[in-house]
């Protein structure tokens, strides 16, 4: 799924309120935190990650976007939004 600007603008409105909900260890991506990702974004659709600190953190946000197959919506200092939308019962009405 590719988003546009509008949509992406959205959707950070809409995940302006919201607590990380995974944090990357120093491990970074491990298979747990990728199952817990996966997890997570299966039932809220739209979630926030904490990133480790350092120069690769939207290199860090993509890779965990491609292991759980959802799309980046934004990164915001250390923090990453994630968005995948369910086939039904979706929450999220995306603007065209």
């Amino acid at each position: 799924m590719i988003l546009n600007s509008r949509q992406k603008q959205f959707l950070k409105a809409q995940a302006h309120s919201l607590n990380p909900v995974v944090m990357l260890g120093d491990n970074g991506l491990s298979e747990a935190v990728i199952k817990e990702i996966d997890n997570s974004i299966e039932h809220h659709e739209l979630i926030k990650i904490k990133l480790n600190a350092g120069e690769t953190r939207k290199e860090q946000a993509q890779q965990a976007a491609d292991a759980v197959n959802a799309c980046l919506v934004a990164t915001v200092g250390r923090i990453a939004i994630l968005f995948r939308q369910k086939k039904q019962d979706s929450r999220f009405i995306l603007p065209r």
